[in-house]
């Protein structure tokens, strides 16, 4: 396990947020080590999570399931952040509506 310095831990975390917080900075470096091998420089830990995120929703993943994934507190923080990866949501929810009507039009 990584030494962590408790000069800048502080009261009102527990054990747990300890061991979660240096895990997260054990991936970072384990991360970091990897791109260093392959000869890639400059791409953080956090640059693999937007990059995660930024494929699922072109993909066309729910934004739920992002939001889930990523752990955020709720999807406003998701969509704000990562909407504009799918420039055309409006254009596909005019066709999608469309079609709906469309559809009850036939019947």
């Amino acid at each position: 396990m990584v030494e962590f310095d408790s000069a800048y831990w502080h009261e009102g975390h527990d054990d747990y947020d300890l061991e979660k917080t240096t895990a997260l900075q054990e991936a970072g470096w384990e991360a970091k080590d990897i791109c260093g091998k392959a000869a890639i420089s400059g791409i953080r830990f956090h640059d693999l999570r937007h990059t995660h995120a930024t494929m699922l929703m072109k993909q066309g993943v729910n934004p739920k399931v992002v939001q889930e994934r990523l752990g955020h507190s709720s999807i406003s923080v998701t969509l704000d952040v990562y909407s504009h990866v799918v420039p055309g949501m409006q254009e596909l929810a005019a066709l999608a509506i469309d079609a709906a009507l469309a559809g009850k039009k036939d019947r």
